[in-house]
């Protein structure tokens, strides 16, 4: 549950930053002599990287609240 919800919103980021930088990156390049064309396959291993940092943060820090003793958090509040 914890993990749909933050994918719900990297995706959500994603496709409102997938479409701004290329259009931003596509103005940037049209100023050089040599044009080099951004492709999708870019945006992909971009979004596949940004969903498998989030999966792995959200899963180390799963694991480490599931570890943690109680007792020693509660008494320190």
């Amino acid at each position: 549950m914890l993990s749909g919800d933050f994918l719900r919103l990297i995706i959500f980021s994603m496709l409102i930053a997938f479409p701004l930088s290329w259009w931003a990156l596509n103005n940037w390049l049209q100023g050089f002599a040599y044009r080099v064309h951004i492709g999708l396959v870019i945006y992909l291993i971009a979004g596949f990287t940004i969903i498998l940092i989030t999966l792995f943060t959200i899963s180390f820090q799963s694991i480490k609240a599931a570890i943690a003793n109680p007792v020693k958090s509660l008494r320190s509040e």
